[in-house]
């Protein structure tokens, strides 16, 4: 992906371009082709290219039109023909990406952006309104960040040129409670100065005054109803099949992530399917696979061989047969604290694509949550209920008990909970319970409890089912603002608008049966996909990996973790906390073990934050970044 930053002064005064081109210098990394500025007045935009498309190496940016506007846009159109139909006599100056979204604003202004369907981020300089514009797509897989202050905006597309730019930051508990929880929320970032463009919005900046605007919402009413099964087959295999093509729209090879999985595997297999019947403008696609020989539940490498068969060719494999360096530190500062797994994985994985020279990378993520294997039977015990349909409430909850072996009582109520309020859910939910060595006050404050059971608060008046949905659908661009940087371009077919638009349309039992999770999915790609994975009931796990890990480098850390900043800072309590520790080093893995290697990776940030002077306050009794910090952090 490309990248994108600005400076807007809210003053007459010019953009310094020394400041400019720091930010831009930063970004250079992820930008191998060419970086441009420029500064008219009291604003100035650079922009560096990063090319991945066969249209994207005809682009001048930034975009300048005839009004004066000034324009950055890092995205790929998905329907950028149907645009430049409707846009034939706007378009002038060809049919690049940003041409067409140029001429899209000038046509319609800001109604323009629904109509923008694919991965994109943009920033708009409109003179004649004074106004600044920052947006991105409806699930937020390009990222946008923006900082504020008393004399200009300063707007990036990742976060860590903003962090370093030597302005001292305070925290934001809320992110943190987020990102203990699951995600934080999409607007967040650990800066409470810096914020991110929330996905479907776009952020307007005048005179120093900031406005959001929603220009994409989750439509509650939204219904798609076909009279048999075929029908809704043959309806998700067009719409997935059109996801893939499009993410093949590159003239670059493709890495595509391929774990044994029925996303991954099914992403691949309609690639190959697309690339043999269709053709595509990608030249080729290749697999990455892991293979975690020392998980003693390790089971993905005798599905993935199915597909490597059909296929007729093995892909790249990264085989991992011990636990290698400390996943928690890092070489370089990163901007937001994040457990990113194995090193050893991300090592290969970053060889395969230097060698292979891949620009895009293709993954499965959200696949399970948006095509069933996430949703939960209750929710579709509790829709019933809410309508009155009480037979088919009955028949549905004895199927679901003999397939759970669970008591027909205790899935009704659990049931019935769902007609109660987010926050009520919450305080009774076992998901809800907090960790003993989190402290009680932060996690009141923050609603660390609802966070937990990953609820957004949509109305009360949605069937159980539709607020399941919406709360999938947050709960996914959440995710996505929150990935680190990276030197290559991801794509995720199974965000796809149309697609996602479709799956939150259709009744929740085309996506779960008793017996069948995931039933729409597995019934439509049947010779596509091979049958193993069709049939694949389990999934492989990192349980152990979490406790090796402690056990391995617990000599080094415990020294480290003794005196913890989180701690000091109030987030945890300090005692509770190494005891959960230790526990997960000997083997017995407490129920909070992902927040437990999360709060590793946090103070491993948060020490390295103070270090760099980038955090506006310490706690009074935390040590200085003087000789006793560097020694403990040695």
């Amino acid at each position: 992906m490309s990248v994108q930053a600005g400076v807007l002064n809210f003053d007459d005064q010019a953009v310094d371009g020394d400041v400019l081109a720091r930010i831009a210098g930063a970004l250079a990394v992820y930008a191998p082709d060419r970086e441009t500025r420029r500064i008219d007045g009291r604003i100035g935009m650079a922009y560096g290219a990063f090319h991945t498309t066969t249209e994207s190496r005809v682009e001048h940016q930034p975009w300048t039109c005839p009004l004066g506007r000034m324009l950055t846009w890092d995205g790929r159109l998905d329907n950028r023909h149907e645009l430049i139909r409707e846009l034939r006599d706007n378009l002038e100056t060809g049919n690049t990406d940003v041409a067409i979204v140029a001429a899209a604003f000038a046509r319609w202004g800001k109604n323009c952006f629904p109509k923008l369907r694919g991965d994109w981020a943009l920033a708009i300089w409109d003179p004649r309104e004074k106004e600044l514009i920052l947006a991105r797509d409806y699930a937020g897989v390009r990222q946008l960040f923006y900082h504020l202050k008393a004399r200009n905006v300063i707007w990036c597309t990742y976060l860590e040129p903003l962090a370093l730019s030597g302005d001292q930051f305070s925290l934001c508990d809320e992110y943190f409670a987020g990102y203990l929880a699951s995600w934080p929320d999409a607007n967040l970032t650990p800066y409470r100065e810096i914020h991110s463009v929330p996905p479907g919005y776009l952020t307007s900046i005048r005179d120093g005054r900031v406005s959001l605007q929603s220009y994409w919402s989750f439509d509650p009413t939204r219904e798609t109803r076909h009279k048999t099964d075929a029908e809704y087959e043959a309806h998700f295999r067009y719409l997935f099949r059109q996801a893939v093509r499009r993410r093949l729209r590159t003239d670059s090879p493709i890495l595509a992530d391929l774990s044994g999985g029925l996303d991954s595997s099914a992403a691949v297999c309609m690639a190959d399917d697309i690339l043999a019947k269709e053709g595509a403008e990608a030249p080729s696609l290749d697999t990455f696979s892991i293979l975690a020989l020392d998980e003693p539940d390790e089971e993905d490498s005798l599905y993935l061989a199915s597909v490597e068969r059909k296929r007729g060719r093995m892909g790249h494999h990264a085989v991992i047969r011990e636990i290698g360096t400390s996943p928690f530190e890092c070489g370089d500062f990163a901007a937001t604290p994040i457990f990113s797994g194995r090193k050893e994985i991300n090592t290969a994985k970053s060889v395969a694509i230097e060698r292979g020279k891949y620009r895009v990378l293709l993954s499965g993520s959200g696949g399970d949550e948006l095509l069933g294997q996430a949703t939960d039977p209750r929710v579709q015990l509790a829709d019933l209920l809410r309508l009155g349909r009480f037979f088919e409430f009955a028949k549905q909850l004895r199927a679901w008990s003999l397939l759970s072996r669970r008591p027909c009582l205790h899935l009704a109520m659990n049931a019935a909970l769902l007609q109660l309020p987010v926050s009520v859910r919450a305080s009774i939910s076992e998901n809800g319970k907090i960790a003993p060595w989190i402290n009680a006050k932060f996690a009141r404050k923050t609603k660390l409890s609802t966070r937990q059971c990953d609820l957004a608060e949509g109305s009360w008046f949605w069937l159980p089912s539709v607020q399941d949905w919406f709360h999938t659908i947050m709960t996914l661009a959440r995710g996505t603002t929150k990935v680190l940087p990276a030197k290559e371009e991801t794509r995720y077919p199974y965000r796809d608008q149309d697609l996602v638009e479709f799956l939150v349309s259709i009744p929740t039992e085309q996506l779960l049966r008793p017996g069948h999770r995931r039933s729409l999915m597995r019934r439509s790609l049947t010779g596509i996909v091979p049958g193993a994975i069709l049939d694949r009931k389990t999934k492989s796990g990192a349980n152990r990996y979490f406790s090796a890990t402690l056990d391995k480098h617990w000599n080094s850390m415990e020294a480290f973790l003794r005196e913890p900043l989180v701690s000091q800072l109030g987030f945890i309590k300090k005692r509770e906390f190494h005891a959960a520790l230790r526990d997960a080093k000997n083997g017995n893995m407490p129920p909070h073990t992902s927040q437990l290697m999360k709060t590793v990776s946090w103070e491993f940030w948060l020490r390295e934050a103070t270090t760099r002077g980038i955090l506006s306050s310490r706690p009074s009794n935390s040590v200085s970044p003087g000789s006793d910090f560097v020694a403990l952090e040695a």
